[in-house]
């Protein structure tokens, strides 16, 4: 683990995922399970690490930052008994206590890096240099830029991972896997078997024939769970949608026009430069660079030469002034006439000299090109605008108990009626149910109201909002089996068929365990026998699934098993298991030391940051905690 984590320094995305990583190794023992939760504290502050306390704006900001990434993630929206259900609250608050305790035991022990060290490690990353092995300042903006990322906050997540990797250096550097342990995985990994198959197709079984009427009951009551239609409901959805509530014809003209002098820059392309850079050690070197080369004793390209820059790696790309990071090369390029050179600029990280070699000029659509995309776009801010003044004006209407029939009716807003739909999304025939807006949390919400019941509207992604009413409750319930004979003499028929393919299996079985030849046991019974051999655990092979694979591993040699295969069976008999010697300090040994150090590593780390937090002590405000997240009760 310890390698890996140096291996993850020495990149700076690393460096951040690592953070990330090692914050939530730590979630699992951290907090819940250290020590009790205590009621104190004042009402801004959540929690208390010694002497550290994590406010409730930190947890709300936190809290609102993971829920963000997990719906990006899963590209669901979340409601806030969804998130608690997932424990992301939790493990929020699990993650600023678990940094705020750590934070302080690396300030008691003395752990800190400087700026200049920061500032070194930034420029010797290989991801911010150059071809020419130099650092490169626009790469590294344009870097944090696509990361989203500002500097300060860059500098600040390498200062906070160098020293939490210090601690686990010092915690769990050099970690012994037992021997004993690698033996295992080795025999376990490098053990390979060798079957004498026999497939039994479902002929075998011969003709089933229909079942009796007692056959059918019976079959039937023994497995009615398996012929339950799911619980459905009739639900009425009242959508209110800014995009539906659009209204582009009825934009104006003289509004549209307003618009487009006010915002015209956003429908064309913005001036892109061509931009070249040389960066210098000090103004007085640029200085005297942009001397020689406007005199003409020097070409712009033969002075970065000098430099150690190659000619052929100066340009910065052509970029908007907005893609450029660093405000004073951004405000110095887009001044320059074409082909000419800066006075000496002093970037953030060293002084350059800029020249310009190509500018493309910023370009504008037409009125007439854009009239749709604006009305368009003026038209649903207007709806977006009035889409909360429509939701106080429908739920004063709900007060009234007035039906979402009515309301939808009088204000010419949709109303979707679904006569019955499951938990899945699915109607009676396992179909899926088109038109729910947000589905997953709709579907949620729909399944855990009840009738009659006042609900709170639905928030969409779009930015509207969904009321919903449940019609009825269609409960869970076993279908009789005059609607599913047809199904139930299927499966029995099938259950039969692999009922007798069992039988003569286990007759086979025996047959071979008691040691007559493989070969006389098929040939007797009309079987083809297949020979495989270097089969490994959780590998499929031939017509053997990963499955039965396992099977074959679970049985002895020279004794025999069979399995389900399809509508078939698979008859086989363990012929050989062979394994490589263990020899410790092979690479194959090596491998597995690396392999297993991570858990290792984990479950001391896990335990020495369990009594961190003992140590420092960590109370909660549970009440202030749930202010801070909106949650209610637990």
């Amino acid at each position: 683990m310890l390698q890996n984590m140096r291996n993850a320094s020495r990149h700076w995305l690393g460096k951040i995922i690592l953070t990330v990583v090692f914050t939530f190794l730590i979630a699992g023992v951290a907090i819940f399970g250290v020590e009790e939760f205590f009621r104190a504290g004042s009402t801004s502050t959540v929690a208390t690490v010694g002497k550290a306390q994590i406010s409730a704006e930190a947890v709300r900001t936190a809290y609102q930052n993971q829920l963000q990434r997990y719906q990006s993630q899963t590209r669901r929206t979340l409601t806030p008994d969804q998130a608690r259900a997932l424990g992301i609250d939790r493990q929020v608050l699990a993650q600023l206590v678990s940094e705020a305790s750590l934070d302080q035991q690396t300030a008691t022990l003395g752990l800190s890096i400087p700026d200049a060290a920061v500032l070194r490690a930034i420029r010797e990353e290989k991801s911010f240099q150059g071809a020419d092995g130099k650092f490169d300042p626009a790469l590294f903006y344009q870097t944090l830029q696509r990361a989203g990322i500002t500097e300060a906050t860059f500098v600040r997540e390498q200062r906070a991972v160098a020293a939490r990797l210090q601690l686990a250096e010092a915690v769990a550097a050099d970690l012994h896997v037992p021997e004993a342990l690698r033996e295992a995985v080795h025999r376990y990994t490098t053990e390979r078997r060798a079957v004498a198959l026999m497939m039994l197709p479902p002929s075998v079984a011969g003709e089933i024939p229909a079942p009796t009427e007692d056959e059918v009951k019976a079959y039937y009551g023994e497995n009615t769970f398996a012929f339950r239609a799911p619980e459905t409901r009739n639900v009425a959805l009242l959508i209110l949608d800014p995009q539906a509530m659009a209204k582009p014809d009825a934009v104006s003209a003289e509004d549209i026009a307003k618009r487009y002098a006010t915002d015209k820059a956003r429908y064309g392309s913005p001036e892109r430069r061509t931009i070249q850079q040389i960066v210098f050690p000090d103004a007085t070197a640029a200085d005297a660079a942009r001397k020689a080369v406007e005199a003409g004793e020097k070409p712009f390209e033969a002075v970065a030469a000098e430099t150690g820059a190659d000619p052929k790696n100066l340009s910065l790309g052509t970029l908007t002034k907005a893609e450029l990071f660093d405000p004073a090369v951004a405000d110095a390029a887009f001044a320059l006439p074409l082909n000419a050179v800066s006075e000496p600029v002093k970037g953030r990280f060293g002084t350059v000299l800029l020249r310009v070699t190509a500018i493309e000029p910023e370009t504008v659509k037409p009125l007439a090109d854009v009239l749709s995309d604006i009305a368009k776009a003026i038209a649903l801010e207007r709806a977006t605008s009035g889409i909360d003044a429509a939701h106080d004006a429908i739920e004063d209407q709900r007060a009234n108990t007035k039906p979402l029939a009515d309301i939808a009716k009088e204000r010419d807003l949709p109303l979707r009626i679904i006569p019955a739909v499951s938990a899945q999304g699915l109607d009676p025939a396992g179909n899926t149910v088109e038109g729910i807006p947000d589905r997953d949390t709709t579907l949620t919400a729909l399944f855990r109201a009840e009738m009659g019941g006042d609900n709170e509207p639905l928030r969409t992604k779009s930015g509207g909002y969904i009321w919903y009413d449940i019609a009825n409750i269609d409960r869970a319930h076993d279908k009789p089996l005059a609607e599913v004979r047809d199904e139930v003499v299927a499966r029995w028929r099938a259950a039969e068929a692999q009922r007798r393919l069992l039988a003569k299996a286990k007759e086979l079985n025996a047959r071979l365990d008691k040691g007559e030849a493989v070969e006389a046991v098929a040939a007797e019974a009309g079987l083809n026998v297949q020979t495989l051999s270097d089969l490994a655990r959780n590998q499929a092979q031939g017509d053997l699934s990963a499955e039965i694979v396992n099977r074959v591993f679970a049985t002895a040699v020279d004794k025999s098993a069979s399995a389900e295969s399809g509508e078939g069976r698979a008859l086989f008999k363990v012929t050989a298991a062979t394994m490589p010697a263990y020899v410790p300090g092979t690479p194959a040994d090596e491998a597995i030391t690396k392999r297993f150090q991570p858990t290792i590593a984990d479950d001391v780390l896990g335990q020495y940051i369990g009594d961190v937090q003992t140590s420092v002590g960590v109370t909660i405000n549970q009440q202030a905690f749930r202010r801070a997240i909106g949650g209610g009760e637990y």
